[in-house]
């Protein structure tokens, strides 16, 4: 079986209907770190009126409101125009990529353009979330009404921009532009290799002249089968004397207009950027990933996003609305499509059972009091399993789970909403239990480990007593 999904998008949670949960024991022992944390973190952040609601209150009136980062219009010309390079400022040099692998993909996509935009010194140009993943119906989702972009910002010391700011959403005007393909130079062993296609190019009404990028910016040999392609052979493309030097390369007149451009300098364009790493393939993975270094780890929610999660944790736990948010440790467990790849064999050989999931969450729990003295009993299941045993058996581990139809979370925001709680939970988690193979749980694992200092662990599965140990 591979060691990871290509195309592991995050699930859209699966809500259990078995009635009510348990209401889990008072009296824990919170670290005077949790307690001083939510306390400030209210203070500061000025949104305790969210937290001081009755527990079952939900209202459109908590809809995170975004703003754009406050210093984007000092590297653009205006407010959003008609055709976008009417926007672009002549002293500065632009970055941008495109989504279209499912969410969490779509973050690490977005993040390896950040990294590839600090290492070419440009401002990247972020186009919004598709939700093909989720239901097609819905509309897009900016980058910035999930994570911070101001906070981002200031951290890695760049400016960064969102398609919006920069075009009109409203503009029917196509734009011309010459892009780079990567996903032709990786995928050339494949009959008839294209370039990457992604509905949001055509929603930004761009219409691009792909060149196929050189064959060594692949990131392994060329006789190994792998879709990566290396961050600084992409950078070089950047700078005059790489980009003169592959001008000849093949190139595919656009689809609308059928003019063939060279890739453009002042808004360096690629196909598609998830596939990308430093030294090897699936590096978000590793505790050296550059990308997760120098961005992922300050890709923080959005404050208003990450008030709605936690309002729903605290219904999740039974915690009152004037109590601090106790320590909890997060599970994600993986099924839905990870079904085919057990090949024939039965599901409960396949999969890891919930005791082996328990143990796993016990050595968190020991770790958690053994270095930190802290005693986590709350456990908040998230999942796409949709069999009501399976949600039994959890609740017979007297862990808990957040009960989205209860909550009316899609009714109130739409089906987005449950995908990035779900994700904002993990993340918040003292310590976290995780699904290998997973984007989802690998990026919560990165998240809890950064920015918690939490324990974590992944189950394995695949075979009978793959989590063996």
């Amino acid at each position: 079986m591979d060691t990871q999904d290509p195309y592991d998008d995050s699930e859209t949670p699966f809500i259990p209907t078995l009635g009510a949960k348990p209401r889990p024991t008072k009296g824990r022992k919170l670290s005077r770190r949790t307690i001083c944390a939510a306390v400030a973190g209210i203070s500061l952040l000025g949104f305790g009126f969210l937290l001081l609601k009755p527990s079952s209150y939900l209202d459109t009136q908590d809809v995170p409101s975004y703003s754009a980062a406050s210093n984007s219009s000092s590297y653009l010309q205006g407010p959003p125009t008609q055709r976008f390079r009417d926007n672009l400022r002549n002293d500065t040099k632009y970055i941008t990529s495109f989504s279209s692998a499912g969410w969490t993909n779509d973050v690490m996509t977005y993040g390896n353009l950040i990294y590839l935009a600090l290492l070419t010194e440009r401002i990247p140009i972020i186009a919004k979330f598709l939700s093909s993943h989720i239901d097609s119906s819905e509309p897009p989702f900016a980058f910035g009404e999930v994570f911070d972009v101001p906070r981002l910002s200031q951290a890695i010391g760049i400016p960064l921009l969102e398609w919006h700011e920069v075009k009109d959403s409203e503009s029917q005007v196509f734009d011309d532009l010459g892009g780079w393909s990567v996903w032709e130079s990786v995928e050339r062993y494949k009959e008839d290799p294209r370039p990457r296609e992604s509905p949001i190019i055509d929603r930004l009404k761009l219409d691009i002249s792909w060149t196929r990028t050189p064959d060594w910016v692949k990131l392994t040999p060329p006789d190994v089968i792998d879709d990566h392609a290396s961050f600084w052979s992409l950078a070089t493309l950047a700078f005059p004397l790489a980009r003169s030097e592959s001008l000849g390369l093949p190139n595919r007149p656009s689809p609308q207009h059928h003019v063939s451009l060279p890739p453009d300098d002042q808004l360096l364009c690629f196909d598609f950027l998830y596939f990308i790493g430093a030294q090897r393939p699936w590096e978000w993975e590793m505790d050296y990933s550059p990308a997760w270094r120098f961005v992922g780890q300050h890709m923080r929610w959005n404050v208003t996003m990450e008030k709605l999660a936690d309002a729903h944790a605290r219904r999740a736990m039974n915690v009152p609305a004037d109590e601090p948010v106790p320590p909890y440790i997060s599970v994600h467990i993986r099924h839905g499509d990870f079904r085919d790849q057990c090949r024939g064999l039965p599901l409960d050989q396949c999969f890891a059972s919930l005791s082996i999931i328990a143990r796993r969450v016990s050595e968190v729990q020991e770790e958690l009091h053994t270095q930190k003295g802290i005693e986590v009993t709350h456990v908040i299941m998230t999942s796409d399993e949709s069999d009501p045993e399976w949600w039994s058996e959890v609740r017979a581990l007297g862990w808990t789970w957040v009960d989205y139809a209860t909550d009316r979370t899609e009714e109130i925001y739409g089906k987005w909403y449950p995908v990035f709680i779900d994700a904002i939970i993990q993340s918040n988690g003292a310590g976290f239990v995780g699904t290998r193979g997973s984007t989802m749980s690998n990026l919560a694992l990165r998240r809890v480990q950064t920015w918690h200092n939490g324990p974590t662990r992944i189950v394995q599965w695949g075979r009978p007593g793959a989590d063996d140990h």
